[in-house]
């Protein structure tokens, strides 16, 4: 079996397993009760989906608009929109969360911006975003344990952020030692074809790239102030959740539940969408800090309802992209 074939089979293994972690925990929390806690949120579910796209997606585009040069730098509105059809790629199709980051950059390079700093600002982007998440996830368990005195938890959740932390810092040095060329080189030599030699040379040019990327010490430190605003500001969208559900809780509990939870989805990234991890997240710190089993697996649902009502469109937005560029370019070749 090839390895690509071997890999949707994992991917869809996943995925049966988190649909079926999630009707588990569904059925112990009882379907009707979460049913009533759901429609009990009303209107806070269209404020959430409005609240992410205009807050958090929309600083998160800042956040990669600071990184790109002045000569290769795309309007912030269009960065908005690929920075949500990439969040909505990355939530719905089956991608272990990596599809979206291709598709941006992408859609960065088709819309302007050079190919090396396209690709090159996404991955630089991703890796300061995992250093930033990992901040905010220390934040989180400073004030889950001063909220609630737990701390049989911090241990497992310290040790598996510096591990996180420890392959992104190795991730990092590759990128500044040249890895592109280098499996480039590697790529060219088992081909054994001189065809193959131009992807030698893309991929140092894209080595420059990343490396012109990270010697702008400015972008980097806005990159990471921009990361960490949007991922407090985000705890706004689990406020309004909470608040509708008539649990009163504090903006610092909303905090919480937005470190812990993003930290528990990041660690079972290959799960499909996080289907059944996330719901087992808000349950597991809702109960810590007392919200009910139902009320917590409600609020992951009205995080799903979020997801699709912003990820349909977005991926129907670059469906169509991708159509009307395929079409342009048969119209094209028919011309010839």
């Amino acid at each position: 079996m090839r390895a690509s074939g071997k890999i949707q089979i994992t991917i869809w293994l996943l995925g049966l397993a988190g649909a079926g972690l999630f009707t588990v925990l569904l059925i112990r929390q009882g379907a009707p009760q979460v049913g009533a806690a759901f429609v009990s949120a009303g209107w806070a579910i269209a404020a959430v989906v409005i609240y992410h796209l205009a807050v958090p997606v929309f600083l998160d585009a800042i956040a990669w608009w600071v990184l790109f040069p002045n000569s290769d730098r795309l309007s912030l509105w269009q960065l908005f929109w690929m920075r949500w059809i990439g969040e909505s790629v990355s939530t719905l199709v089956p991608s272990a969360a990596v599809g979206g980051d291709i598709v941006r950059a992408r859609l960065a390079a088709i819309n302007g911006a050079s190919l090396p700093v396209a690709a090159g600002s996404v991955l630089v982007d991703i890796t300061l975003g995992v250093f930033t998440q990992a901040a905010f996830t220390v934040l989180g368990v400073v004030l889950l344990v001063e909220v609630t005195g737990q701390k049989n938890f911090v241990r497992p959740t310290l040790i598996g952020t510096l591990i996180g932390v420890v392959g992104v810092a190795g991730f990092y040095f590759v990128q500044r030692m040249g890895m592109f060329r280098f499996l480039a080189k590697i790529i060219a030599r088992l081909a054994s074809s001189p065809e193959w030699q131009s992807l030698v040379q893309g991929g140092e040019t894209l080595d420059q790239a990343v490396l012109a990327l990270y010697a702008r010490r400015k972008a980097l430190i806005a990159c990471c102030v921009w990361t960490i605003i949007s991922l407090v500001a985000g705890s706004g969208e689990i406020w309004i959740a909470l608040h509708a559900l008539d649990l009163r809780a504090t903006f610092i509990d909303a905090l919480i539940l937005q470190s812990m939870v993003l930290t528990i989805r990041s660690a079972a990234f290959a799960v499909p969408g996080g289907l059944g991890v996330q719901e087992g997240g808000y349950l597991f710190v809702g109960n810590l800090l007392g919200i009910p089993g139902d009320a917590a697996f409600a609020l992951s649902l009205i995080a799903r309802v979020r997801e699709l009502a912003l990820g349909i469109p977005g991926l129907i937005c670059w469906q169509v992209i991708e159509a009307r560029r395929l079409l342009r370019a048969r119209l094209a070749a028919r011309a010839r």
